[in-house]
């Protein structure tokens, strides 16, 4: 629930805390929100029109992101390719979802000029995020934990955001809270609606641009999608856009180490956390968030963090292309279900994401140092994918 609907009313039955209101107190809650009360402000829907314009023209002015193919063998009869969210204008994936976030909140009214937008992140949805509220004339604050990436801090810094660290990932979502009713702001909570702010069933959204830009390839509907899980709304979209047009597409989410969604999905268990912080940034949880939709899902792989980095290594040997540790992620995932497709002899193709750059995680993914001091192995991992690329097995 954002702050705004605290602060109106309109959660029903609930405090500016979060917290359940006694029956007494939800009835008196419920009559305030019908008072007659005129926000037809004419300054405020001037501003509100042209930060709609503004957001609306970002969009309108990007061009789609790449659907690369990556070089397998044309014998094997299985097709693999990436869609490069990379190359948006804020270098990833949650731009797309930051442009969603914005259009959301504005349009529900929870976005006022002069007050901040804050988001709980571990740094590329609040880059993205950052760049959206410098566009539209706004403050921001991203609540991040103390590890995220210096590249990443100094990117939001960059579009005039302000970076409150935390040292215990699980107090981000309360920290963000707090932040934004101390300063009369709006708590974004990407956790939240990340899945209801995207249009799952088109408009351009991801799932549909990789439908379009697979249409002349020899295997235009993917046997397989693989995605990676922060909020859970990007496997959201796509799965729920593979049930609406009826496509005979499956869909697999990888999650990394120290993430509670493989759990809960396995398990049936909604309630399942985990105290420690993922160190594949931008994906992984200690908790099930609300805008990871399990019941859409096919599969769930659990990638060992070893295996994500030997993937965007080899991603980079190959293509020359540094990705971030959650392509890393879902890339394993991809590879994994090509081998099993030519194990049973089925034809078709696999997609998977490149979620953000390499240069914001140059002193982790890529640095050995790193490596050691964290205590991960990578050579029996890249020795799996070399096996793979040279037969198409494990």
């Amino acid at each position: 629930m954002s702050y705004s609907e605290h602060l109106t009313g309109s959660g029903g039955g609930y405090d500016a805390q979060g917290a359940r209101l006694p029956e007494p107190q939800k009835e008196k809650a419920a009559l305030m929100t019908t008072m007659d009360v005129d926000r037809s402000d004419g300054e405020y829907r001037a501003w509100l029109k042209e930060a709609v314009r503004k957001v609306q023209a970002d969009a309108n002015r990007s061009a789609d992101t790449h659907l690369l193919r990556f070089p397998l063998p044309e014998d094997w009869g299985v097709d693999l390719y990436l869609k490069d969210e990379s190359t948006h204008p804020t270098g990833s994936l949650k731009h797309r979802l930051a442009r969603s976030l914005f259009l959301y909140a504005l349009c529900n009214g929870w976005v006022r000029p002069g007050r901040p937008v804050v988001e709980a992140s571990s740094g590329s949805t609040a880059v993205s995020e950052a760049y959206f509220a410098k566009l539209i004339g706004v403050p921001f604050i991203a609540v991040m934990p103390r590890t995220t990436s210096c590249e990443k801090i100094s990117l939001i810094e960059a579009q005039d955001g302000r970076c409150h660290l935390v040292d215990d990932t699980r107090t981000l979502y309360e920290v963000s809270a707090r932040l934004a009713q101390e300063s009369g702001g709006h708590y974004m909570d990407q956790f939240t609606y990340a899945e209801r702010a995207t249009d799952w069933r088109g408009n351009n959204n991801i799932a549909e641009s990789i439908y379009a830009q697979l249409r002349l390839e020899r295997h235009p509907v993917p046997a397989w999608i693989v995605a990676t899980a922060g909020t859970g709304g990007t496997s959201a979209t796509l799965a729920r856009y593979v049930h609406y047009t009826q496509a005979d597409t499956r869909i697999c989410v990888a999650d990394p180490e120290n993430s509670v969604f493989f759990d809960g999905w396995v398990n049936g268990d909604p309630t399942v956390t985990c105290d420690r912080g993922s160190r594949i940034e931008g994906i992984g949880r200690p908790r099930m968030e609300p805008s990871f939709i399990p019941g859409a899902i096919d599969r769930m792989m659990k990638v060992p963090d070893a295996a994500s980095i030997a993937a965007v290594r080899a991603l980079a040997t190959v293509m020359g292309r540094k990705p971030g540790g959650s392509t890393g992620t879902g890339l394993w995932g991809a590879f994994k279900l090509v081998s099993e497709m030519r194990a049973a002899g089925e034809r078709g193709s696999v997609v998977t994401l490149i979620c953000d750059p390499g240069d914001r995680y140059l002193d982790k993914y890529y640095s050995d140092a790193w490596l050691a001091e964290q205590g991960i192995d990578i050579a029996p991992h890249a020795a799996a994918i070399e096996r793979f690329l040279a037969s198409g097995s494990w």
